[in-house]
């Protein structure tokens, strides 16, 4: 990838900004019912008609391939970077392909990975997690140890909180890749926080733990007692198998719908304490700059969201007018997703879209619009609805409260205008 990748990056700056006045409201209706005109007309085709070399040749044996990989037609369905965004990728992210991907649960291979001294590689018969500071018992648990605890498997996302944060200031990356690929969503299984710190017994005076990585940053962050001792896992496995180094192997801290860069990777030490050790690195890594100038603070929680994945720039319309299927992700760090509504014509009219599958506290809900599209220009626009009541705001809506200082927890309504050719473009709409 070169320093400004064509392929990213909106092309047309011009396009950036469009005026609602030149919206056009129609273009596509709702579909009900069974769709028999997107089937192809019978026609002798040698593609159905003919055997084809897969059915006239033996294929490879069970175990030409002891791991399992994708098709060599899905080799397209990988993580990518955006080399200019650090200066170091030991110290950068990379983006899950969400356009690519379809349910809930990310695939662990496409997970995104958030490095800050790169990944560590460790051999899990020689890792330790130690348990200090305010306890009883000061602890250190083998990997075998902690296998021994009650288990449990729960779904959750993980989110950067700079997850959309190039668009602060306008459309940026064309392609929801980029735009919001900063997250993933996996089942994740290991114990309970709470049960290994009351093997350790936490005094009455703790309020705060500090888990701190084994990675070459020993990158560490510090979270309330409360939150620890609610929902928060030490996970050893992710959809069914061991973690992945690049996320986390052996162990790392779960903590629920709250930003991403609190969910140590390479977890060694926690480390129980009085008050949180913002003081000392990370200041910055819980605030919000404001336009006033004054800052949000303890900005955990990751707002209401949602985005269309396709269409989308990374993945045009290519069967031509009729039946489309709309689809997209959306979550809250507050819970479940109650509703999701979908515009064709940039915010002036919404739609129900229909979530399907799985309903899961803080974890990604698919959700689908079919419509009859009849080739005309759109402005697609997804907007969802948490469990309390949390509406996801347009881009105007939230720098009007937030200013454009920021980088981080950037829920707006994102927008992709869809030309008549059936390809997508990253814009706003003012």
């Amino acid at each position: 990838m070169t320093d400004r990748d064509e392929t990213n990056i909106v092309k047309n700056p011009a396009r950036r900004k469009l005026l609602s006045s030149g919206l056009i409201a129609g273009g596509a209706a709702a579909l009900g019912g069974v769709f028999s005109k997107s089937a192809i007309a019978a026609a002798p085709d040698p593609l159905i008609t003919e055997i084809q070399d897969w059915n006239r040749y033996l294929g490879d044996g069970v175990d030409a391939a002891p791991y399992g990989v994708p098709s060599e037609h899905e080799n397209d369905t990988i993580r990518r970077n955006v080399a200019w965004l650090t200066a170091d990728e030991k110290a950068s992210i990379n983006f899950t392909p969400l356009h690519r991907l379809d349910g809930i649960i990310t695939p662990n291979g496409v997970c995104f990975e958030r490095h800050h001294g790169g990944k560590a590689v460790i051999n899990p018969a020689d890792h330790r997690l130690m348990i200090n500071g305010l306890v009883d018992t000061p602890l250190v648990f083998t990997m075998e140890d902690l296998k021994r605890f009650p288990r449990t498997n729960r779904a959750y996302f993980l989110e950067c909180a700079a997850n959309g944060g190039m668009e602060w200031k306008g459309s940026q990356l064309n392609g929801c890749q980029f735009t919001h690929g900063m997250i993933h969503n996996v089942m994740y299984t290991g114990v309970l926080l709470k049960d290994i710190l009351a093997e350790a017994g936490v005094k009455s005076s703790a309020k705060w733990i500090l888990p701190e990585g084994a990675d070459a940053s020993h990158m560490s962050r510090s979270i309330p007692l409360e939150k620890a001792m609610d929902d928060c896992m030490i996970a050893f496995a992710m959809n069914g198998e061991a973690l992945r180094e690049e996320q986390g192997y052996p162990l790392r801290i779960v903590v629920p719908g709250w930003e991403g860069n609190m969910w140590i990777k390479w977890l060694r030490r926690i480390e129980v304490g009085d008050k949180p050790w913002h003081h000392r690195e990370e200041t910055s890594k819980y605030t919000d700059l404001l336009k006033s100038g004054k800052s949000r603070r303890f900005t955990w929680e990751m707002d209401v969201k949602s985005i269309i994945t396709n269409p989308s720039p990374q993945a045009p319309i290519t069967h031509g007018k009729g039946q489309t299927v709309l689809t997209g992700l959306a979550w809250s760090g507050f819970g479940k997703i109650k509703r999701v509504d979908i515009s064709l014509d940039g915010g002036r009219n919404w739609q129900p879209a229909r979530i399907d599958g799985p309903s899961w506290d803080k974890s990604l809900h698919r959700f689908y619009f079919d419509f009859d599209w009849d080739g005309s220009e759109l402005f697609l626009q997804s907007r969802a609805i948490d469990e309390d009541g949390n509406v996801q705001p347009t881009k105007n809506e939230l720098r009007a409260a937030r200013g454009g200082n920021s980088i981080y927890h950037n829920n707006g309504i994102q927008t992709w205008h869809l030309r008549p050719d059936g390809s997508a473009e990253n814009v706003e709409i003012s």
